[in-house]
């Protein structure tokens, strides 16, 4: 009787241990899973853009701009802005992205509806900020961003029309890639979204941002990207040219 007694106890307490580890793997996976989900929620998550110049790290600012940084963060979810490039440079302005492909051909597919401005955030366009460009229309921006690579105040709100431009982050990492860009040689490409009208803007040879990448404080990659869903065609968006 003891040793039937003992052993189904012992069978009890396996099943017990065997559950207690279930449990705890269950949690640990949560955890890990909640770890790789969540980063992008911090106040100031990070990305990175590998270009074929280099790499540079850009820190968001949720708080000032919430809006803002959910947008960005979504298309580097999404992938959209790999295989884009850097196509309006002005050299004592900012190096502009996020709008066209190594042969200047808009990217179309998988453009969010516009989002609101937030200009009003007490952020400013000073060198090494990042920026979102817009049409006419203050709340007309989607993909397109720009960095500042000098300081740009006449950017900031209300600006020349009323509403300015909104930062949303800095460069945090990188900012001898963004001179670099600023440096390229540049040309007026037949294919120029700004139809020439600003002179030579498009670097030669092209500077692609091969992959944008959500990462933590020490560059590593912690999300992974989502996939596209049908998005609104984009209007052409600026930062309203060489001020």
């Amino acid at each position: 009787m003891k040793s039937a007694f003992f052993a189904v106890f012992a069978a009890a307490v396996a099943v017990a241990l065997a559950a207690g580890q279930a449990l705890a793997q269950e949690e640990t996976a949560g955890q890990e899973k909640e770890q790789m989900v969540k980063p992008s929620q911090d106040a100031n998550p990070r990305v990175k853009l590998t270009t074929t110049k280099g790499d540079i790290i850009v820190e968001l600012n949720r708080e000032k701009a919430p809006i803002t940084v959910e947008n960005f963060l979504t298309y580097v979810r999404e992938g959209y802005y790999d295989g884009l490039v850097f196509h309006r440079v002005i050299p004592n302005f900012m190096i502009q992205a996020g709008g066209f492909d190594i042969d200047l051909n808009r990217r179309k597919k998988g453009v969010h509806e516009p989002i609101k401005l937030e200009s009003k955030n007490g952020l400013s366009n000073e060198r090494g900020t990042i920026a979102m460009a817009r049409t006419a229309d203050p709340n007309s921006a989607t993909t397109e961003f720009f960095i500042n690579v000098v300081d740009n105040p006449n950017l900031d709100y209300p600006s020349r029309d009323g509403h300015g431009y909104a930062v949303f982050g800095k460069v945090v990492e990188g900012m001898d890639v963004v001179d670099a860009i600023r440096n390229s040689k540049l040309v007026t490409s037949p294919n120029d979204p700004g139809r020439g009208r600003e002179g030579a803007v498009n670097p030669d040879p092209p500077v692609v941002i091969e992959k944008a990448t959500i990462v933590d404080a020490q560059g590593k990659p912690i999300e992974q990207k989502e996939q596209p869903e049908k998005r609104a065609e984009p209007k052409s968006e600026d930062t309203g040219g060489d001020e």
